[in-house]
């Protein structure tokens, strides 16, 4: 189950969960949380889905079929949150990937100082796998002075593991991940940096992982889940190799290279 945005320009939110999971071979459940205006370049408006409602769409779905991992992208409002709180609560086997979605990809804002506090608070502590980028991990952990730290600081807050991706911070050719678990650094990946900006780039990382979740790729140790976040950055990084331009701002992943490929990109 994907709880998340409506992205109009379909690079990112509920179209770019969808994409991936159907990829790896999954039954998506979407739960829009929020109506965004937005092109490829930035969003102009956010508008969350009342918190009644996001219950009642994921209650229609939860009573009616077995669900494997909750991935949760914008939430919207601090009353939002509390609702996914209620639901989390109410389902605790259930896993949860949560992609920490504070801006958008062209620096609109997209959660105060308030809905940071209810993320941290009330979400946070039900997190299987968090996936920040460097800048919101900086914001989810203000004390902390090394991303090293951001991250510890994250795991003492209640999430199982997190992973940091680099694509933000400074290196010319490469892009670094890293997971943290138990109270250390797990492992990190060294990807090629590609040439271009992205729009919806974490939403396929966290769905490419719940998808793997799903699929029992992540049996209680590290060693599997290291396997499952491995496989889902390699395919995020095949998507992002195969992007295109469908507008003028940010290049959109291509979910479907796998399906593409024998016949060129689009």
């Amino acid at each position: 189950m994907t709880l998340a945005g409506n992205d109009p320009s379909g690079g990112a939110g509920i179209a770019a969960d969808l994409e991936t999971l159907i990829s790896f071979g999954c039954h998506p459940a979407p739960v829009i949380t929020a109506i965004t205006v937005q092109d490829t370049h930035d969003i102009q408006a956010l508008l969350p889905v009342e918190p009644d409602q996001i219950i009642a769409q994921a209650r229609a779905v939860l009573e009616d079929m077995p669900v494997a991992v909750f991935k949760v992208g914008v939430i919207g409002s601090t009353d939002n949150v509390a609702a996914l709180h209620e639901l989390f609560t109410a389902y605790p086997h259930i896993p949860v990937v949560l992609d920490p979605i504070l801006a958008a990809g062209g620096g609109a804002e997209l959660a105060n100082a308030a809905l940071i506090e209810s993320i941290q608070r009330l979400l946070l502590p039900q997190t299987t796998v968090l996936t920040p980028n460097s800048i919101e991990a900086r914001r989810l952990a203000p004390e902390a002075d090394t991303l090293e730290a951001c991250a510890m600081a994250l795991l003492a807050r209640g999430c199982r593991y997190v992973i940091l991706t680099g694509g933000h911070e400074p290196h010319p050719t490469e892009v670094v991940n890293t997971l943290y678990g138990n109270n250390r650094r797990l492992e990190n990946w060294r990807w090629p940096r590609l040439p271009d900006s992205y729009h919806g780039s974490g939403c396929t990382l966290a769905s490419a992982i719940a998808a793997l979740l799903a699929q029992g790729d992540s049996a209680q140790s590290d060693e599997a889940i290291q396997s499952a976040i491995y496989r889902a950055q390699h395919f995020v990084w095949r998507s992002l190799q195969a992007a295109f331009r469908a507008g003028g701002g940010q290049a959109l992943p291509n979910r479907l290279f796998w399906a593409t490929a024998t016949r060129g990109q689009p």
